[in-house]
């Protein structure tokens, strides 16, 4: 039987179908208000992972989530991202891995999330102009301090994995990935073997439509939505996959945290597996 729950970094305890928060609008208005009503639905339905980044709106995604959750309820898991900064004099988003870039990231997470510590923070992609010694140094060094609990990295490869698991102990990794678009599945079977927790980023994702058409086949067999099985099936892919799936309506939230309890045959699963990708 799938389990519903995964021990990320061996220790902390959430709930595999989690919520991520990039879609929820910050902008002052009626958007904003829906967007805070959904991230405590989600709460209410269970979920105790949530993922942003300092990315989503330069940190606004961040402090959206504290004003609608904190104080955080017990058990529950934000994580977010750092490595990504606004070029001067452009303005254009980058990345930036820079020591000095990083430690403010996180100083500026903690206080828009309203912690003293981030319980799993996540590189957002590895600038390949900064050695990542470096990056990660300053990372391990942020947990060494007590303001990271647990250290994640993003569009990552098996290389780049095996490399930063020499300087740091990597407890998750957000890779691209879902039904339609396995690319990263050696980076999954990396993560597997040493109990890392996938996090795929785009977990509901469609390509040509003879594949949609299949997917929806399925779902019509199990009265489900073809949102539903696709979620079902990263859950029983591997039991480090933990899904992420964003929206910004409490209908959408309630239709992927009930993908929870479909159950996918053998048959369904053999065709699912067999979609191009």
């Amino acid at each position: 039987m799938t389990s519903t729950v995964f021990r990320i970094g061996g220790g902390r305890e959430v709930r595999r179908l989690g919520f991520g928060a990039m879609h929820l609008a910050t902008e002052p208005g009626p958007a904003r208000e829906t967007s805070l009503a959904v991230a405590r639905r989600a709460v209410e339905l269970g979920v105790t992972l949530i993922d942003t980044a300092y990315l989503y709106g330069g940190g606004a995604n961040e402090e959206l989530l504290a004003e609608a959750l904190h104080p955080y309820p017990e058990g529950l898991l934000v994580t977010t991202k750092v490595g990504v900064a606004k070029s001067h004099p452009s303005g254009e988003w980058k990345l930036d891995g820079r020591p000095a870039v990083l430690r403010d990231q996180v100083e500026q997470a903690l206080r828009r999330l309203r912690v003293e510590r981030i319980e799993l923070l996540q590189l957002h992609r590895i600038d390949p102009e900064t050695p990542l010694a470096d990056q990660l140094g300053t990372l391990r060094d942020l947990q060494d301090e007590g303001k990271i609990g647990r250290i994640g990295l993003s569009e990552v490869t098996v290389d780049e994995l095996a490399r930063a698991r020499e300087i740091i102990d990597v407890a998750s990794v957000q890779n691209r990935y879902n039904l339609l678009d396995r690319e990263h599945e050696p980076v999954l079977a990396a993560c597997e073997a040493a109990g890392i927790a996938f996090l795929p980023w785009r977990p509901v994702a469609w390509g040509e439509s003879g594949a949609r058409a299949e997917v929806a086949a399925v779902a019509a067999e199990l009265g489900a939505t073809p949102t539903q099985v696709a979620l079902a099936w990263l859950l029983g892919r591997s039991p480090v996959i933990l899904p992420i799936p964003g929206t910004s309506r409490i209908d959408h939230l309630e239709e992927n945290l009930a993908a929870e309890g479909l159950h996918l045959l053998r048959a369904h699963r053999d065709r699912l597996d067999r979609l191009p990708n």
